[in-house]
């Protein structure tokens, strides 16, 4: 929703709302349909309003493959003020009861018949194993797939330990397991100290367990660890910032088909950084303009 600023304690009318699918899986695999490599999304779908969810998936030509269960799918609203700041609600989703989590793994391993990525985006259900996506991981490698990680706190560390091929936190996320630090947002500050703590975070995630990592910095860029190789990739400039939410799931996205076609990893993440700057110049988080992303390609430094 758009609004022209968000004035807490007050009666507002916003002058623009859109109503679509959403989360981090459901952005990469737009990614992935609008970059013309075709994946299949596996969700939780619970309730009525999770079937609403999956029918407007269809619309969207996206393929789902569903693990009903019980409760409510939970919404989120995001507010994009004139001035540029972006303010998320998230409302808690169902728990899962037991069970749901081994089904949802053995849809997951269907799913992965003849693939060569598994990208895991986004937080757990409450109640879901803290481990579960360690275990993906698992799952991947035991069908000679590559397993990228998206996610913070807890189930980051248990990637690690899992041997993820590629973790992709943002700074506050890497920072918030290796330093208990609890801000979910990016601090900006300046970029030279940006650049030195994430770099140092890549580093560390590498240390721990993951066989490479890439620690996004929003605007400033993000940094890259393969094994003791480490290097800093600037973001792109875009033309115009219009939603910013989902950049980091593009840039999965983008990371994952490069990783899918067999590309060096450094060329992998350059992908990746020019894919999530082409997503932050249109409406819809995960929608991207090939065209953009090859111009934005060309200018990561």
């Amino acid at each position: 929703m758009t609004i022209d600023e968000l004035r807490p304690g007050e009666v507002l009318r916003f002058e623009s709302a859109a109503v679509t699918p959403g989360g981090k899986g459901v952005n990469v695999a737009r990614v992935a349909r609008e970059m013309g490599s075709p994946s299949v999304l596996v969700g939780f779908v619970p309730g009525r309003t999770g079937a609403a969810s999956a029918a407007l998936l269809a619309d969207e030509g996206l393929s789902l493959r569903e693990v009903e269960v019980g409760g409510e799918i939970r919404s989120s609203a995001i507010i994009l003020e004139r001035s540029g700041r972006v303010t998320v609600f998230n409302e808690p989703g169902p728990p899962l009861a037991p069970g749901d989590w081994e089904r949802y793994e053995a849809q997951i391993a269907a799913a992965l018949a003849g693939e060569r990525v598994l990208a895991c985006s986004g937080s757990l259900p409450p109640a879901a194993p803290v481990d579960g996506y360690a275990r993906l991981v698992g799952l991947a490698h035991e069908r000679a797939a590559l397993a990228i990680v998206d996610v913070g706190g807890p189930a980051l560390g248990a990637a690690l330990c899992g041997g993820a091929d590629v973790v992709t936190p943002n700074l506050a996320e890497a920072e918030g397991l290796l330093h208990g630090r609890a801000d979910e947002t990016v601090d900006a500050g300046g970029v030279d100290a940006v650049r030195a703590r994430a770099t140092q975070a890549a580093r560390e995630l590498v240390a721990r367990g993951a066989r490479r990592a890439v620690v996004t910095a929003a605007e400033a860029g993000a940094a890259a660890a393969d094994g003791d190789d480490v290097w800093w990739a600037g973001a792109p400039r875009v033309a115009e910032v219009r939603n910013p939410i989902g950049a980091g799931d593009a840039l999965v996205g983008g990371l994952a088909i490069s990783l899918e076609r067999g590309e060096p990893f450094a060329s992998a993440v350059a992908a990746g950084m020019a894919t999530g700057a082409a997503s932050v110049e249109t409406d819809v988080a995960g929608v991207v303009v090939p065209s953009r992303v090859a111009a934005l390609l060309a200018t990561v430094a």
